[in-house]
């Protein structure tokens, strides 16, 4: 099979991912091989290949927003059949046994394995894994569609549940890429009396914004007509959460939903900042249940992903388009 591989930890400006001829994989009997459609590209993926997460195990296939069909199963495979259509999340798989995954967290376990960190993903022809770990996809959507629901939907989703948004409540995301286009249309669905602010310095994301039904769109450096209640953030910048803090309203929250980021977090005064209740919470990866419950949502809103295609062989390409921000909204890797 063809393959985008990682052999070595390296700045994608030299083009680490190289194209191999691989065996295709065989799965064991709980698990079912995927004949890949397409795949999203996701900045996680970039801080994988530029060494800012965990290393992983080299050399690997990237990729884990996977959208394909089932070409074989394993003999006790019973939740799935050949020829369905599934899709595969950043989750691999978990030991199912320690207190995080006996408690619904799942995303927490330390024994869990990534898709295309910890395992071969969906830069490739095929892949594989447990049926566990693999989703029924909605027939609404097409496969490019419904790609960047698998990570950048589900985060955002997780995002969304753990800011436990009141209707009526004002909504501040600050950064408009791939996750915060699928949530501020999950916000409109499920709060539609939430106002929502959009910080981006991004003339074209501020206007895809107010198309998807933002109140206000404005700069980091902008301020809102009024106080936010929740804000989710989506930046790698270690100075949004200052400027998200200093706007939130009293007893309000702060969503963090990013893997890391790239600056560090400044010094923030104490009164200003964070008194008054102010509350911040971090989002880590995604559970099972996560897509589960977006999924069949996402076809009933139904959510609209802004996706721009791109052929296998130039996943080096995409990447430093995602780093570069010049990717509006989602990429997404033709595979077959």
């Amino acid at each position: 099979m063809k393959a985008m591989l990682l052999n070595k930890i390296a700045p994608i400006e030299k083009k680490p991912l190289e194209l191999a001829d691989l065996p295709n994989p065989v799965p064991d009997d709980n698990q079912i091989l995927i004949k890949v459609s397409v795949c999203g590209v996701c900045h996680t993926d970039l801080d994988e290949i530029e060494g800012r997460l965990i290393p992983p195990k080299l050399p690997v296939v990237p990729g884990h927003q996977i959208v394909g069909t089932i070409e074989k199963i394993g003999k006790n495979v019973n939740k799935f059949n050949i020829n369905d259509r599934v899709g595969i999340t950043w989750l691999y798989s978990t030991c199912g046994n320690c207190s995080f995954c006996q408690n619904e967290n799942e995303n927490l376990c330390n024994n869990a394995k990534w898709t295309g960190k910890d395992a071969n993903g969906g830069y490739a022809e095929f892949m594989v894994i447990h049926q566990d770990f693999a989703f029924h996809i909605p027939e609404k959507f097409s496969d490019i569609q419904v790609a960047p629901l698998l990570c950048a939907g589900v985060i955002g989703f997780r995002a969304v549940k753990l800011a436990k948004i009141n209707n009526g409540q004002v909504i501040g995301l600050f950064g408009f890429g791939a996750s915060a286009h699928i949530v501020i249309q999950i916000v409109k669905y499920l709060f539609p009396d939430c106002p929502v602010f959009v910080f981006t310095r991004s003339n074209e994301h501020q206007q895809l914004a107010k198309t998807l039904g933002a109140h206000w769109t404005g700069s980091p450096a902008s301020r809102p007509p009024e106080k936010i209640d929740i804000a989710i953030d989506f930046t790698p910048i270690g100075e949004t959460i200052k400027t998200a803090l200093e706007l939130l309203n009293k007893g309000g929250r702060l969503v963090i939903n990013a893997i890391r980021k790239t600056t560090a977090i400044p010094q923030m005064d104490y009164t200003k900042h964070l008194w008054l209740e102010k509350q911040i919470q971090s989002v880590a990866n995604v559970t099972r249940q996560d897509a589960a419950q977006l999924l069949p949502l996402a076809e009933k809103i139904p959510i609209i992903t802004q996706v721009k295609q791109f052929e296998l062989n130039q996943a080096n390409q995409v990447l430093t388009l995602v780093k570069q921000a010049k990717i509006q909204a989602a990429a997404v890797l033709k595979v077959s």
